[in-house]
């Protein structure tokens, strides 16, 4: 409760201090902005309220205080086809999950491969890679996989110190392999590709992120192996899971529906190029066909709760201080300011100091999407005359915020998964264990990534 109230306090100081300053090349409105901006991610940084609140209250105050107007704070949220994407992906990931459908594949998948500890932790990142395709959303995948990776520490009497451990790599490793689709994770993807202004196809995006996501889930997942040893010999008893397995019986109708609708969802995001159709409407689409008679029937009225209001107002603010930002001035300023006024041409040490500012950024704000809203506008704006896609940029920091945690409040799935309730259970020592030797690998992510877009032509 102190550090909420200190938090609090802390950033209505900061909005005081920064419309007294005076800040030469920022208008009146540009300068509220970045109060308010400031404020919130201060409150978001130190949890002052659930962030939906916070969020919900730097909407408000941008209309309020005349900032900007309604249709400039709301029209890229809400008129884009991005907060209906996470509305059909949540739909459709909860179809998948509530059908048993998931479990079913992962335990088939774990009765088959798994025998060992290595093998374990090799089977939650291809599981996660699996499933990402077909549900879309991070926390439902990493609350399923870890339901089943209970089930199977339970089978091999692993003491909860190692069950901590495998609760670590479930949410590990939906941080790389979440940003292999367009719709792996769907409240942070298409905002990515929002930010940079440039429409991409669900094809395109998996030819420019798939290879350096599956690069960066492979040395994270080595890493989990090296630093995270088993305390004694892992011996999976198969027959507890196997009757687990026949526990969900045979395939239900419902299964069978989500099986014909998740192909027929898969085909056209796969094609969504050559129709010109937008991921995110055939994403609604196929999920509200699924609650219809005679074609779904598999999504019902109650299908509706599991679409959390307060993630779809978050991200609505987290949108709106980039697009607010852009037309008040305030991104460009930013850009003048914090980033150094001769950007190197050199591609690959762009690459390298836009990934120290954005992790600089992101130590202290610690939302992903806060920073994300933040610095790629500013980074777009500084890069503009360089001649370097805005795609490319954009994803780049999208990856080093979202790959990069030193503490579990640096990325919502990691700190979703700290808490014991969602089966995790690892603490804040652990995620540093891990995440500080993550911080040199996003220097090879960012080389990798520079050197693969150069190959397919992004950059």
């Amino acid at each position: 409760m102190n550090k909420k109230r200190i938090g609090f306090i802390a950033g209505i100081l900061v909005f005081i201090a920064i419309e007294l300053i005076p800040l030469g090349g920022l208008s009146a409105k540009g300068k509220t902005d970045l109060a308010l901006s400031l404020m919130t991610v201060v409150f978001w940084a130190c949890q002052v309220a659930q962030p939906a609140f916070t969020g919900g209250l730097y909407l408000m105050l941008l209309i309020i205080m005349n900032v900007a107007t309604p249709a400039q704070v709301f029209s890229s949220s809400w008129t884009g086809s991005t907060m209906w994407l996470v509305i059909g992906a949540y739909l459709i990931a909860g179809a998948v999950r509530d059908s048993g459908l998931g479990e079913r594949i992962a335990y088939a998948f774990i009765i088959r491969f798994v025998r060992s500890w290595n093998s374990i932790i090799i089977s939650i990142f291809v599981l996660t890679g699996i499933l990402s395709l077909l549900i879309p959303h991070p926390w439902p995948r990493a609350f399923l996989i870890m339901s089943v990776m209970g089930v199977v520490a339970e089978s091999a009497h692993m003491p909860d110190v190692d069950k901590a451990k495998l609760g670590l790599a479930t949410f590990a490793a939906s941080c790389p392999l979440s940003g292999m689709f367009l719709t792996g994770d769907t409240s942070l993807n298409p905002l990515a590709v929002q930010d940079s202004g440039v429409s991409v196809s669900f094809l395109r995006y998996f030819e420019i992120m798939s290879v350096p996501m599956i690069i960066a889930a492979i040395i994270t997942m080595v890493l989990i192996m090296v630093l995270f040893k088993p305390t004694k010999p892992v011996n999976i008893n198969m027959e507890v899971l196997k009757k687990k397995q026949q526990s969900l019986g045979k395939m239900s109708g419902n299964e069978k529906r989500v099986i014909v609708w998740l192909i027929i969802a898969i085909t056209l995001w796969l094609t969504s190029s050559l129709t010109g159709i937008n991921v995110g409407w055939i994403t609604l689409g196929v999920a509200v066909l699924m609650s219809m008679p005679v074609v779904g029937e598999v999504l019902t009225a109650d299908s509706w709760s599991g679409v959390p209001i307060n993630v779809l107002v978050f991200l609505t603010s987290a949108i709106a201080i980039g697009t607010v930002g852009g037309v008040t001035g305030m991104n460009k300023w930013i850009a003048n300011t914090i980033l150094p006024s001769s950007l190197p041409h050199n591609l690959f040490l762009l690459a390298i100091l836009i990934t120290v500012f954005a992790m600089i950024i992101h130590m202290f704000m610690g939302s992903v999407i806060a920073v994300m809203g933040i610095t790629i506008p500013a980074i777009v704006a500084a890069t503009s005359s360089m001649g370097i896609s805005p795609l490319a940029v954009s994803l780049l920091v999208f990856s080093v915020v979202n790959l990069h945690y030193i503490l579990p409040f640096h990325n919502l799935a990691v700190l979703v998964g700290s808490d014991p309730k969602t089966g995790g259970g690892y603490t804040q020592k652990d995620v540093m264990r891990l995440g500080i030797p993550l911080t040199g690998v996003m220097f090879i992510v960012a080389v990798v990534e520079i050197a693969w877009w150069y190959i397919i032509g992004l950059v």
